[in-house]
């Protein structure tokens, strides 16, 4: 180690060199000095690496070393001085040699600077731990952060000593997390959460944790039933009450900074408004059941805790929500939150944290809720509005909201589009609903039946104008002109499924909100009510699609149902386009296109169940034996009985689709049924290439068992006196029917009644069969003789 002695006499040699330096001279002091710098390193780093490293006490022997690292830099900055006057004086004779010089004074420089930066780091360090057990910790955080700059302009430079900046990193984190835990330890003593129990049946306490930098799971997990909410508490014990306008406690402002500087008050804030959204804040918007009380504590601060309170609603109203929440963001302001750090307070922090998902909530689990069922409370919402409106005015007021943010307010004032959206979603499900219920329940359309028609504005009404074109377009009326009957565009008489009655009222309704309503959501509505026909046309076919080809009831009803919205999607438009706002009005509003749409539909649907009942029909007829050798008693048998089961089968259908099907299409629907049954009979029998006599006579009975008990089965009403009509008119409905009957008279008549029936190909048998086929069964049913030959040369 130096004395203050020797060092003087170095630099007084120096000194004493007055014009002209030799060279030699200058390089041996320059060496001289540099062992020196290399012997203080040394003798300092040791000093510092028993400090930190092997914590040996030597504050005395750093203090000595010190002051000897600043004589020497002194007398390196006169060195310096010299040589670069030197050097200028000589740069012709000794440029190389006073640069290698200058470079090696220059490494004594750096090293001089490394040993400035441990002596900061020391006394850094020493300053850190004076002020935390004072519990000045923005002091504490302020050196620390000073240690922490030393430390990294240490590791800046390169050939530093690897071991003794470990050890510098290590002291410095040992320490950081030291001030942490203080911090966080004095943050647990000022907010102690009470938290409903987990499932082991254990109350959690937050401040009674330890901070491992994340919450615990368990605490953070959903608890099942809202009165287990009863049981959180929030208590804030900030050594007294801060009145408004007061600052705030001292400790609470220093624990505060100190984090901000460590850059740890965004994660605790962040652990904060976790647990604040999950048991305060969002019980408080879901449960209307759940109320806040705030009270003050003798020498315990506040507390914050959770009460019940009957109440039959099912959500909160906005007012109740936005009540509750600003009583408990107003007490976290006044007692906690209302600090500044740096250029922001607080509260800003938590509210960045907390808004998107707490106005989330309300919006989700209260202001959905609130927004109109009916066009006709649209008005009333604005009161929601006003009071979203204050909400969010009291949430910048104390800085929880930025003035960018809102969120709820922007929600509320677009009640109109989301009462479009709510009102489309309940129909279409309730439209569903109806889709997938059952069909079989049917109510009687009648000609005096009608669809209960919301009242409706007159358009025309007060203006003269539309007056005067109203009776400029009138027709003029002529005396003697027809007129088309009240009920000449009525829907036929016929039963639809209740459900579809219901869906037609439900679209009407929907189209009544339209009316009135603002542009965007009469708009959104109409197309609603076009969804709603459109998902019938998919749903309902394949929804019921076994059903509509096994049970020929609902097949029918699907029939009626698919024309019955077409009877009334053709004036369905032009009810309501009147009172429609644009551009609705100019035409859009119709659903005219969807009509043939939906009478396919329908029409494919029996269709497609008449090919199953004409396709069992073909197969008991299959059964018959094709007809032939009728005397043998098994063959008879099956004909028989072939015959019975297709009668059975059209008295069957007849009787489920009375009264259900319109008239008309009844008739035709019984006529494909019938015709079918016979023309493949009559196909059987002319295909027969013999006979006999006592066939004949079979199949006639047969045939004759058709024609007496086929026009029963046509029995359209339940009264049965008004079937008769339909039962004389069924050669209109089955093609065959004559060409049948012309059959059986055949079957049972003699070659010449056969040749008086053709009468020259002009008689009522050649109207019904060709000459071919009048004479395959002339040659079936009579022997070869020469009356046959004769009766074959007249059949032309």
């Amino acid at each position: 180690m130096f004395s203050k002695s020797n060092m003087a006499s170095f630099v007084t040699e120096v000194l004493a060199s007055s014009g002209k330096l030799e060279k030699e001279d200058l390089a041996a002091k320059i060496s001289k000095l540099s062992r020196k710098v290399e012997e203080t390193k040394e003798e300092v780093c040791d000093m510092i690496n028993k400090r930190y490293n092997e914590f040996l006490p030597s504050m005395q022997g750093a203090e000595v070393l010190m002051g000897q690292a600043e004589e020497v830099s002194k007398e390196i900055d006169v060195l310096k001085s010299c040589i670069e006057t030197e050097v200028q004086q000589n740069l012709h004779t000794a440029v190389t040699e006073y640069a290698k010089l200058k470079q090696q004074l220059e490494r004594n420089t750096t090293v001089i600077a490394m040993l400035r930066h441990l002596e900061e780091f020391h006394i850094a360090m020493e300053e850190f731990h004076k002020a935390l057990l004072e519990k000045k910790y923005v002091i504490a955080a302020k050196q620390l952060e000073k240690a922490r700059h030393s430390a990294d302009s240490l590791k800046a430079w390169k050939g530093s000593d690897l071991p003794l900046l470990r050890a510098l990193s290590s002291e410095l984190t040992v320490q950081r997390e030291n001030l942490i835990y203080h911090l966080g330890d004095e943050w647990k003593r000022m907010t102690v959460w009470k938290l409903p129990p987990s499932k082991g049946g254990k109350l959690h306490f937050i401040h009674a944790t330890k901070d491992t930098g994340s919450v615990c799971p368990s605490i953070l997990s959903e608890p099942t039933e809202m009165k287990s909410f009863l049981k959180t508490e929030l208590q804030l014990t900030l050594g007294g009450t801060k009145e408004p306008g007061q600052s705030p406690p001292p400790l609470l402002s220093c624990v505060l900074q100190a984090l901000t500087i460590q850059g740890e008050l965004q994660h605790k804030i962040k652990l904060f408004s976790q647990v604040l959204l999950k048991y305060l804040l969002k019980p408080l918007i879901t449960y209307p059941s759940l109320n806040v009380e705030v009270s003050e504590q003798q020498d315990e601060g506040t507390l914050i805790s959770l009460q019940f309170a009957e109440t039959p609603e099912e959500h909160s109203s906005p007012s109740q929500v936005y009540t509750k929440v600003l009583m408990v963001l107003k007490t976290l302001h006044t007692h906690l939150l209302d600090v500044s750090v740096g250029e922001r307070k607080v509260s800003v922090i938590l509210g960045d944290l907390v808004w998107q998902d707490m106005s989330h909530c309300i919006i989700h689990e209260c202001l959905l809720y609130s927004i109109p069922t009916n066009s006709c409370q649209l008005e009333q919402y604005s009161a929601v509005i006003k009071e979203t409106e204050e909400f969010e005015k009291s949430l910048k007021e104390m800085q929880y909201l930025r003035g960018d943010s809102t969120e709820l307010l922007k929600y509320a004032q677009d009640v109109n589009c989301h009462f479009a959206s709510k009102k489309c979603k309940d129909v279409i499900v309730a439209a569903r609903k109806l889709m997938t219920s059952e069909m079989h329940n049917t109510v009687k359309i009648t000609q005096d039946s009608k669809l209960s028609v919301p009242m409706l504005p007159n358009p025309g009404s007060g203006d003269i104008k539309g007056k005067q074109g109203a009776k400029k377009l009138e027709a003029p009326r002529l005396d003697n002109e027809k007129q088309l009957g009240a009920r000449t565009l009525c829907l036929p008489v016929c039963r639809i499924s209740e459900s579809v009655q219901q869906l037609m009222e439900l679209a009407l309704h929907t189209l009544s909100e339209a009316v009135g309503n603002s542009s965007q959501c009469a708009t959104q509505l109409f197309f609603t009510v076009r969804n709603i026909f459109q998902l019938f046309y998919d749903v309902v076919p394949t929804y019921h699609k076994e059903n509509l080809l096994k049970f020929p009831h609902l097949a029918a009803i699907q029939h009626n149902n698919c024309m019955y919205i077409a009877h009334h999607l053709l004036t369905l438009g032009h009810q309501f386009s009147p009172h429609l706002p644009d551009p609705l009005s100019e035409g859009a509003a119709t659903f005219v296109d969807l009509v043939p749409g939906f009478r396919k539909l329908g029409a494919h649907c029996f269709l497609a169940h008449l090919n199953v009942q004409r396709a069992e029909m073909l197969e008991r007829l299959s059964t018959a034996r094709n007809f032939s050798n009728l005397d043998d008693e098994d063959n008879y048998s099956a004909a028989s009985k072939a015959v019975r089961q297709v009668i059975h089968q059209l008295k069957r259908l007849g009787t489920v689709w009375q009264d259900v099907l319109p008239v008309n299409i009844y008739c035709k629907a019984m006529g494909i049924l019938l015709n079918t049954a016979i023309s493949e009979l009559i196909a059987k029998i002319m295909m027969l290439e013999d006979i006999s006599t006592e066939d004949g006579e079979h199949l006639q009975i047969l045939c004759q068992t058709i024609i007496e008990e086929g026009p029963p089965v046509f029995i359209p009403l339940p009264e049965e006196n008004k079937n008769k009509k339909y039962q004389e008119e069924v050669p209109v409905y089955v093609k065959k029917w004559i060409t049948f009957k012309e059959l059986v008279i055949v079957l049972q008549a003699n070659l010449q009644e056969i040749v008086d029936r053709w009468a020259e190909g002009k008689g009522p048998l050649a109207l019904e069969f060709s000459s071919s086929d009048m004479k395959s069964l002339i040659r079936a049913l009579f022997q070869n003789t020469e009356r046959r030959a004769v009766a074959l040369t007249k059949i032309k």
